[in-house]
């Protein structure tokens, strides 16, 4: 018995920002110094660096919860299931509901609980829970999905990946740059006949990685040291998805039965174009062979960085067709990977 999505939903935020947006903020290094560099000539290379042109933000009006009930609105009607028959609600994000103008996250009660609320869910059995994985969370979702079915404990889960990252960044650190808001949500079902995932991996990262995403103060000394932010160390985490993600993939790959002439597109988190390209190399090379044309759909220079959301919203613009030059098909194979805060690192494969 294999896993489906039998229907995929997304909300993509109304609000547009540019590269050109931070060009008057005051970047400063972790101690406090100006960068060298104007803000306005550090925007303009983002691009180089990382692909973004541009990414969303959430309304103000808006927070975690919001955009992850409308995105599981959209993937129930797409599949068009009574929300009554979910066994399972899975809510993956990182830093819960965040109100814009303040710095306090809301978690109680859980995010899932919040959907199933709105969804007006009577079913207690179905079950609602929050998934915190750092980007990889709304892939681990998938694959908790995928284990209850199998297990024979469910029949049919929802699966939601949101986040309002422009929420909870620093706005003195040039790393605030690249993340961005989004939702996207899978409702995933027993399948007996073709498709769905054929295999799944994953890897936690923390004896020495843990760290390498975490919580900390503002790079500006006069803010309150106590208050916090996303923070990266952008090299290590570099270096770490390249020499662990394709071995992960690789891994997987071979788990499903499947070949590396078999696999049709490569959606990975949207964390770093350049990053993401040198993964997908380095993949290939494991294999002797170079990196096949349209194998790899991005969004990140749209859409930029929205952690948790940047797959499922993959999945459901490619399957819209508005992605130039990617389309899947029925019976295409897929490997899903992604990497973030933890370490950690998963990967499945799916064939449509």
């Amino acid at each position: 018995m294999a896993s489906k999505f039998i229907g995929i939903g997304s909300y993509i935020p109304t609000q547009t920002i540019t590269n050109l947006y931070f060009k008057d903020y005051e970047f400063l290094n972790e101690q406090g110094v100006a960068l060298k560099q104007k803000s306005e000539h550090i925007a303009e290379k983002l691009k180089d660096i990382t692909g973004i042109e541009e990414r969303k933000y959430v309304e103000t009006n808006l927070v975690t919860s919001d955009i992850g009930l409308i995105a599981a609105q959209r993937a129930i009607t797409d599949a068009q299931i009574n929300p009554e028959t979910l066994d399972y609600i899975i809510f993956a994000h990182n830093f819960g509901d965040v109100k814009f103008g303040t710095i306090q996250s809301d978690a109680v009660p859980t995010l899932a609980a919040r959907v199933k609320k709105q969804l007006q869910i009577k079913n207690p059995k179905c079950v609602a829970y929050d998934l915190l994985f750092g980007c990889p969370g709304w892939v681990e979702g998938v694959i908790q999905a995928n284990a209850f079915i199998k297990a024979s404990i469910a029949k049919r889960c929802l699966v939601i990946g949101a986040e309002t990252l422009s929420r909870v960044v620093d706005l003195h650190d040039r790393d605030s740059m690249i993340y961005a808001d989004g939702a996207g949500a899978v409702v995933v079902e027993a399948n007996s006949l073709d498709g769905g995932i054929m295999a799944h991996e994953t890897a936690s990262y923390t004896l020495n990685e843990a760290d390498y995403i975490h919580f900390g103060k503002s790079y500006n000394t006069d803010h309150n040291p106590d208050v916090r932010y996303i923070k990266m160390y952008g090299k290590k985490i570099y270096e770490f998805a390249l020499t662990h993600v394709p071995l992960a993939m690789k891994d997987c790959l071979e788990k499903s039965g499947a070949t590396i002439d078999q696999v049709k597109k490569i959606l990975i988190h949207q964390a770093n174009e350049k990053m993401d390209e040198a993964i997908v190399h380095r993949f290939y090379k494991l294999f002797e062979m170079e990196v096949p044309e349209n194998i790899m759909p991005m969004t990140i220079g749209k859409l930029g960085n929205s952690s948790v959301a940047t797959i499922p919203t993959l999945i459901d613009t490619l399957r819209n067709k508005e992605i130039n030059n990617h389309r899947i098909y029925h019976g295409d194979i897929a490997i899903i990977c992604s990497v973030g805060a933890g370490m950690n690192i998963n990967a499945l494969i799916y064939q449509y």
